[in-house]
Protein backbone atom coordinates (compact mmCIF):
# COMPACT_ATOMS: atom_id res chain seq x y z
CA UNK A 1 0.00 0.00 0.00
CA UNK A 2 1.33 3.41 -0.98
CA UNK A 3 1.44 5.49 2.24
CA UNK A 4 1.04 8.71 0.23
CA UNK A 5 -2.06 7.46 -1.57
CA UNK A 6 -5.19 9.58 -1.24
CA UNK A 7 -8.66 8.26 -1.77
CA UNK A 8 -9.56 11.01 -4.22
CA UNK A 9 -7.31 12.57 -6.89
CA UNK A 10 -5.52 15.73 -5.79
CA UNK A 11 -3.59 18.41 -7.61
CA UNK A 12 -0.07 18.73 -6.28
CA UNK A 13 1.03 21.99 -4.69
CA UNK A 14 4.12 23.38 -2.95
CA UNK A 15 3.57 21.28 0.19
CA UNK A 16 4.59 17.71 0.89
CA UNK A 17 1.72 15.19 1.19
CA UNK A 18 1.89 14.99 5.00
CA UNK A 19 2.23 18.78 5.27
CA UNK A 20 -1.06 19.11 3.40
CA UNK A 21 -2.60 16.59 5.81
CA UNK A 22 -1.37 18.56 8.81
CA UNK A 23 -2.75 21.83 7.45
CA UNK A 24 -6.15 20.28 6.76
CA UNK A 25 -6.36 18.88 10.28
CA UNK A 26 -5.36 22.17 11.93
CA UNK A 27 -8.00 24.08 9.95
CA UNK A 28 -10.78 21.59 10.74
CA UNK A 29 -13.68 22.35 13.08
CA UNK A 30 -12.98 19.22 15.12
CA UNK A 31 -9.46 20.37 15.90
CA UNK A 32 -10.67 23.77 17.15
CA UNK A 33 -13.24 22.14 19.41
CA UNK A 34 -10.46 20.31 21.27
CA UNK A 35 -9.79 23.60 23.08
CA UNK A 36 -12.85 23.02 25.26
CA UNK A 37 -12.73 19.26 25.67
CA UNK A 38 -11.55 17.79 28.96
CA UNK A 39 -8.23 16.01 29.23
CA UNK A 40 -8.43 15.12 32.95
CA UNK A 41 -9.54 18.36 34.59
CA UNK A 42 -12.62 20.38 33.60
CA UNK A 43 -10.95 23.31 31.88
CA UNK A 44 -13.24 26.09 33.07
CA UNK A 45 -12.20 25.31 36.66
CA UNK A 46 -8.88 27.01 35.99
CA UNK A 47 -7.06 28.64 33.10
CA UNK A 48 -3.95 26.54 33.64
CA UNK A 49 -5.39 23.06 33.05
CA UNK A 50 -4.51 21.17 29.89
CA UNK A 51 -7.28 20.43 27.42
CA UNK A 52 -7.42 18.01 24.50
CA UNK A 53 -6.01 20.78 22.33
CA UNK A 54 -2.98 21.59 24.47
CA UNK A 55 -2.42 17.86 25.00
CA UNK A 56 -2.43 17.26 21.22
CA UNK A 57 0.09 20.07 20.72
CA UNK A 58 2.37 18.64 23.42
CA UNK A 59 2.13 15.15 21.91
CA UNK A 60 2.99 16.59 18.49
CA UNK A 61 6.04 18.39 19.89
CA UNK A 62 7.36 15.23 21.59
CA UNK A 63 6.55 13.08 18.55
CA UNK A 64 8.46 15.44 16.28
CA UNK A 65 11.47 15.34 18.61
CA UNK A 66 11.44 11.54 18.64
CA UNK A 67 10.97 11.24 14.87
CA UNK A 68 13.77 13.71 14.16
CA UNK A 69 16.19 11.94 16.49
CA UNK A 70 15.34 8.54 15.00
CA UNK A 71 15.51 9.77 11.40
CA UNK A 72 11.82 9.08 10.74
CA UNK A 73 9.25 11.25 8.97
CA UNK A 74 8.74 14.17 11.33
CA UNK A 75 5.69 15.60 9.55
CA UNK A 76 3.88 12.26 9.46
CA UNK A 77 4.44 11.89 13.21
CA UNK A 78 3.18 15.44 13.73
CA UNK A 79 -0.07 15.06 11.80
CA UNK A 80 -0.90 11.74 13.50
CA UNK A 81 -0.29 13.38 16.88
CA UNK A 82 -2.47 16.38 16.06
CA UNK A 83 -5.26 14.08 14.86
CA UNK A 84 -5.16 11.30 17.43
CA UNK A 85 -7.72 12.77 19.85
CA UNK A 86 -10.22 14.27 17.40
CA UNK A 87 -12.74 11.53 18.18
CA UNK A 88 -12.80 12.01 21.94
CA UNK A 89 -16.11 12.90 23.55
CA UNK A 90 -16.56 15.70 26.08
CA UNK A 91 -15.50 14.85 29.65
CA UNK A 92 -12.50 12.74 28.71
CA UNK A 93 -12.54 8.96 28.75
CA UNK A 94 -15.55 8.81 31.05
CA UNK A 95 -17.69 10.41 28.33
CA UNK A 96 -16.55 7.90 25.74
CA UNK A 97 -16.99 4.97 28.12
CA UNK A 98 -20.52 6.08 28.94
CA UNK A 99 -21.45 6.56 25.29
CA UNK A 100 -20.06 3.09 24.55
CA UNK A 101 -22.14 1.60 27.38
CA UNK A 102 -25.33 3.33 26.28
CA UNK A 103 -24.99 2.21 22.67
CA UNK A 104 -24.33 -1.41 23.61
CA UNK A 105 -27.12 -1.35 26.19
CA UNK A 106 -29.52 -0.33 23.42
CA UNK A 107 -28.36 -3.22 21.25
CA UNK A 108 -25.93 -1.31 19.04
CA UNK A 109 -23.02 -3.71 19.44
CA UNK A 110 -20.53 -1.51 17.57
CA UNK A 111 -20.48 0.80 20.59
CA UNK A 112 -18.05 3.71 20.69
CA UNK A 113 -14.24 3.67 20.46
CA UNK A 114 -12.32 6.93 20.30
CA UNK A 115 -9.56 5.85 17.88
CA UNK A 116 -12.12 4.69 15.35
CA UNK A 117 -14.12 7.85 15.98
CA UNK A 118 -11.04 9.96 15.21
CA UNK A 119 -10.71 8.01 11.96
CA UNK A 120 -14.39 8.67 11.17
CA UNK A 121 -13.94 12.38 11.86
CA UNK A 122 -11.15 12.50 9.28
CA UNK A 123 -12.88 10.35 6.65
CA UNK A 124 -16.59 10.99 7.08
CA UNK A 125 -17.70 13.62 9.61
CA UNK A 126 -15.62 16.61 8.54
CA UNK A 127 -17.04 18.13 5.35
CA UNK A 128 -14.71 20.33 3.29
CA UNK A 129 -15.34 19.16 -0.27
CA UNK A 130 -18.45 18.99 -2.42
CA UNK A 131 -17.52 15.69 -4.05
CA UNK A 132 -16.73 13.63 -0.95
CA UNK A 133 -16.76 13.51 2.84
CA UNK A 134 -13.70 13.83 5.06
CA UNK A 135 -10.40 15.64 4.63
CA UNK A 136 -8.89 13.36 1.94
CA UNK A 137 -5.75 12.50 3.93
CA UNK A 138 -2.93 10.12 3.03
CA UNK A 139 -3.17 6.42 3.79
CA UNK A 140 -0.31 6.51 6.33
CA UNK A 141 -1.93 9.40 8.21
CA UNK A 142 -5.27 7.61 8.49
CA UNK A 143 -3.60 4.30 9.38
CA UNK A 144 -1.58 6.04 12.09
CA UNK A 145 -4.69 7.56 13.65
CA UNK A 146 -6.63 4.30 13.47
CA UNK A 147 -3.79 2.14 14.80
CA UNK A 148 -1.62 4.43 16.92
CA UNK A 149 -2.38 2.47 20.09
CA UNK A 150 -2.63 -1.29 20.59
CA UNK A 151 -4.49 -3.56 20.27
CA UNK A 152 -5.46 -2.65 16.70
CA UNK A 153 -8.05 -5.32 15.79
CA UNK A 154 -11.59 -4.32 16.77
CA UNK A 155 -14.36 -6.80 16.21
CA UNK A 156 -16.83 -4.04 15.38
CA UNK A 157 -14.72 -2.37 12.66
CA UNK A 158 -16.32 -2.67 9.22
CA UNK A 159 -14.76 -5.48 7.22
CA UNK A 160 -13.53 -3.14 4.51
CA UNK A 161 -11.68 -1.05 7.11
CA UNK A 162 -10.09 -4.14 8.64
CA UNK A 163 -8.89 -5.28 5.23
CA UNK A 164 -7.82 -1.90 3.84
CA UNK A 165 -5.79 -0.94 6.90
CA UNK A 166 -4.58 -4.47 7.70
CA UNK A 167 -5.28 -4.48 11.40
CA UNK A 168 -3.17 -7.60 11.87
CA UNK A 169 -0.06 -5.51 11.18
CA UNK A 170 1.70 -2.69 12.99
CA UNK A 171 1.35 0.80 11.51
CA UNK A 172 4.31 3.02 10.61
CA UNK A 173 7.06 3.55 13.14
CA UNK A 174 5.92 7.17 13.25
CA UNK A 175 2.49 6.05 14.50
CA UNK A 176 4.09 3.85 17.16
CA UNK A 177 6.20 6.82 18.28
CA UNK A 178 3.03 8.92 18.62
CA UNK A 179 1.65 6.32 21.01
CA UNK A 180 4.80 6.69 23.12
CA UNK A 181 4.70 10.50 22.86
CA UNK A 182 1.05 10.42 23.98
CA UNK A 183 2.00 8.53 27.15
CA UNK A 184 4.95 10.80 27.92
CA UNK A 185 2.83 13.93 27.41
CA UNK A 186 -0.16 12.95 29.54
CA UNK A 187 1.92 11.54 32.41
CA UNK A 188 4.06 14.68 32.67
CA UNK A 189 1.32 17.27 32.25
CA UNK A 190 -1.12 15.48 34.57
CA UNK A 191 1.57 15.64 37.26
CA UNK A 192 2.10 19.32 36.45
CA UNK A 193 -1.63 20.14 36.69
CA UNK A 194 -2.08 18.01 39.81
CA UNK A 195 0.79 19.70 41.64
CA UNK A 196 -0.24 23.18 40.50
CA UNK A 197 -3.74 22.81 41.94
CA UNK A 198 -2.58 20.86 45.02
CA UNK A 199 -4.51 17.71 44.19
CA UNK A 200 -1.28 15.80 44.79
CA UNK A 201 2.04 16.63 46.42
CA UNK A 202 5.59 15.71 45.53
CA UNK A 203 5.62 13.50 48.62
CA UNK A 204 2.70 11.54 47.11
CA UNK A 205 4.91 10.68 44.15
CA UNK A 206 8.15 9.80 45.91
CA UNK A 207 7.37 6.10 45.99
CA UNK A 208 8.09 6.14 42.24
CA UNK A 209 11.65 5.34 41.18
CA UNK A 210 11.18 7.46 38.08
CA UNK A 211 10.14 10.47 40.17
CA UNK A 212 13.11 9.95 42.46
CA UNK A 213 15.42 10.16 39.42
CA UNK A 214 13.69 13.34 38.26
CA UNK A 215 13.88 14.91 41.75
CA UNK A 216 17.61 14.16 41.95
CA UNK A 217 18.11 15.79 38.55
CA UNK A 218 16.33 18.97 39.67
CA UNK A 219 18.17 19.11 42.98
CA UNK A 220 21.43 18.79 41.08
CA UNK A 221 20.46 22.09 39.45
CA UNK A 222 20.46 23.68 42.92
CA UNK A 223 16.69 23.87 43.43
CA UNK A 224 14.73 22.85 46.53
CA UNK A 225 11.27 21.31 46.72
CA UNK A 226 9.65 24.35 48.32
CA UNK A 227 10.70 26.64 45.45
CA UNK A 228 8.05 27.54 42.87
CA UNK A 229 10.38 26.71 40.00
CA UNK A 230 10.90 23.17 41.30
CA UNK A 231 7.61 21.93 39.80
CA UNK A 232 8.46 23.20 36.33
CA UNK A 233 11.91 21.67 36.41
CA UNK A 234 10.53 18.39 37.76
CA UNK A 235 8.11 18.05 34.84
CA UNK A 236 10.86 18.94 32.37
CA UNK A 237 13.11 16.31 33.97
CA UNK A 238 10.42 13.63 33.65
CA UNK A 239 9.98 14.40 29.95
CA UNK A 240 13.73 14.43 29.37
CA UNK A 241 14.25 11.04 31.05
CA UNK A 242 11.43 9.41 29.05
CA UNK A 243 12.30 11.00 25.70
CA UNK A 244 16.03 10.23 25.92
CA UNK A 245 15.36 6.64 26.96
CA UNK A 246 12.89 6.16 24.08
CA UNK A 247 15.46 7.45 21.59
CA UNK A 248 18.32 5.33 22.94
CA UNK A 249 16.25 2.14 23.16
CA UNK A 250 14.57 2.56 19.75
CA UNK A 251 17.51 3.79 17.67
CA UNK A 252 19.08 0.38 16.88
CA UNK A 253 15.78 -0.87 15.46
CA UNK A 254 14.90 2.26 13.47
CA UNK A 255 18.44 2.43 12.06
CA UNK A 256 18.20 -1.20 10.95
CA UNK A 257 14.97 -0.47 9.07
CA UNK A 258 15.94 2.98 7.78
CA UNK A 259 15.32 1.95 4.18
CA UNK A 260 11.76 0.76 4.92
CA UNK A 261 10.36 4.24 5.64
CA UNK A 262 7.54 4.97 5.82
CA UNK A 263 7.10 1.56 7.39
CA UNK A 264 3.47 0.69 6.72
CA UNK A 265 1.97 -2.71 7.57
CA UNK A 266 5.28 -4.54 7.56
CA UNK A 267 5.35 -6.36 10.92
CA UNK A 268 2.65 -8.56 12.39
CA UNK A 269 0.93 -6.89 15.34
CA UNK A 270 1.69 -9.77 17.70
CA UNK A 271 5.40 -9.03 17.27
CA UNK A 272 6.86 -6.97 20.08
CA UNK A 273 8.77 -4.20 18.36
CA UNK A 274 11.69 -2.63 20.27
CA UNK A 275 10.19 0.85 20.03
CA UNK A 276 9.62 2.92 23.17
CA UNK A 277 11.11 2.67 26.64
CA UNK A 278 13.52 -0.01 27.77
CA UNK A 279 11.85 -2.71 29.92
CA UNK A 280 13.18 -1.37 33.23
CA UNK A 281 11.98 2.20 32.70
CA UNK A 282 8.69 0.89 31.32
CA UNK A 283 8.23 -0.94 34.61
CA UNK A 284 9.02 2.25 36.54
CA UNK A 285 6.52 4.20 34.44
CA UNK A 286 3.86 1.59 35.11
CA UNK A 287 4.47 2.01 38.85
CA UNK A 288 4.14 5.79 38.50
CA UNK A 289 0.84 5.45 36.61
CA UNK A 290 -0.50 3.24 39.38
CA UNK A 291 0.38 5.97 41.90
CA UNK A 292 -1.34 8.60 39.74
CA UNK A 293 -4.50 6.52 39.51
CA UNK A 294 -4.63 6.11 43.28
CA UNK A 295 -3.64 9.64 44.24
CA UNK A 296 -4.78 11.86 41.35
CA UNK A 297 -7.25 10.36 38.88
CA UNK A 298 -9.49 9.06 41.67
CA UNK A 299 -9.27 12.32 43.63
CA UNK A 300 -12.69 13.39 44.90
CA UNK A 301 -12.60 16.70 43.02
CA UNK A 302 -11.97 14.97 39.69
CA UNK A 303 -14.41 12.11 40.27
CA UNK A 304 -17.17 14.61 41.10
CA UNK A 305 -16.80 16.46 37.81
CA UNK A 306 -16.40 13.28 35.81
CA UNK A 307 -19.59 11.87 37.31
CA UNK A 308 -21.44 15.04 36.34
CA UNK A 309 -20.08 14.62 32.80
CA UNK A 310 -21.21 11.00 32.72
CA UNK A 311 -24.77 12.00 33.70
CA UNK A 312 -24.70 14.78 31.11
CA UNK A 313 -23.83 12.31 28.32
CA UNK A 314 -26.57 9.95 29.54
CA UNK A 315 -29.17 12.72 29.50
CA UNK A 316 -28.26 13.96 26.04
CA UNK A 317 -28.21 10.47 24.55
CA UNK A 318 -31.62 9.55 25.97
CA UNK A 319 -33.14 12.88 24.96
CA UNK A 320 -31.97 12.63 21.33
CA UNK A 321 -32.91 8.98 21.03
CA UNK A 322 -36.38 9.67 22.45
CA UNK A 323 -37.02 12.85 20.47
CA UNK A 324 -35.06 13.36 17.25
CA UNK A 325 -36.67 16.78 16.76
CA UNK A 326 -34.22 18.05 19.39
CA UNK A 327 -31.38 17.49 16.93
CA UNK A 328 -30.06 20.37 14.78
CA UNK A 329 -30.92 20.60 11.08
CA UNK A 330 -27.72 18.91 9.87
CA UNK A 331 -28.20 15.89 12.16
CA UNK A 332 -31.85 15.58 11.08
CA UNK A 333 -30.70 15.42 7.47
CA UNK A 334 -28.15 12.73 8.34
CA UNK A 335 -30.91 10.59 9.84
CA UNK A 336 -32.04 9.93 6.26
CA UNK A 337 -28.76 8.23 5.35
CA UNK A 338 -27.25 6.98 8.63
CA UNK A 339 -28.54 4.95 11.60
CA UNK A 340 -30.08 7.13 14.30
CA UNK A 341 -27.87 5.82 17.10
CA UNK A 342 -24.74 6.67 15.11
CA UNK A 343 -25.95 10.17 14.25
CA UNK A 344 -26.72 10.80 17.94
CA UNK A 345 -23.37 9.39 19.09
CA UNK A 346 -21.47 11.44 16.50
CA UNK A 347 -23.25 14.61 17.58
CA UNK A 348 -22.57 14.09 21.28
CA UNK A 349 -18.95 13.11 20.63
CA UNK A 350 -18.39 16.33 18.70
CA UNK A 351 -19.52 18.56 21.59
CA UNK A 352 -17.27 20.54 23.88
CA UNK A 353 -17.73 20.13 27.63
CA UNK A 354 -19.36 23.51 28.08
CA UNK A 355 -21.74 23.07 25.15
CA UNK A 356 -22.82 19.62 26.37
CA UNK A 357 -23.50 20.98 29.88
CA UNK A 358 -25.39 23.99 28.50
CA UNK A 359 -27.53 21.86 26.18
CA UNK A 360 -28.33 19.34 28.90
CA UNK A 361 -29.38 22.17 31.20
CA UNK A 362 -31.64 23.64 28.51
CA UNK A 363 -33.34 20.29 27.86
CA UNK A 364 -33.73 19.10 31.45
CA UNK A 365 -33.57 22.32 33.45
CA UNK A 366 -30.75 20.82 35.54
CA UNK A 367 -27.58 22.78 36.26
CA UNK A 368 -24.46 20.65 36.69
Amino acid sequence: MNPFKRFFPLKEDFRSPFSRDRDRVIHSSSFRRLEYKTQVFINHEGDYFRTRLTHSLEVAQIARTLARALNLNETLAEVIALSHDLGHTPFGHVGGDELDRLLKEDGFHNGFEHNFQSFRVLTKLEKRYKEYDGLNLCYATLEGVLKHSQPYPKSFYPKEIEQMFMLDFHPSLEAILVDNADEIAYISHDIDDGLKYKLITIDDLKSSTLIQKAIKSVKDEGLFEDEQLFRHRLVAAIIKILVENTINYSKPFTAKHANDKPLVSHFKSEQKLPIGLDPQLQKELKELKKTLFNKLYWHEAIVKHMYAGKICVQNLYRAFMDESKLLPKRQKELLQIRPKHRVVADYIASMTDRYALKLSQEIYGIKF
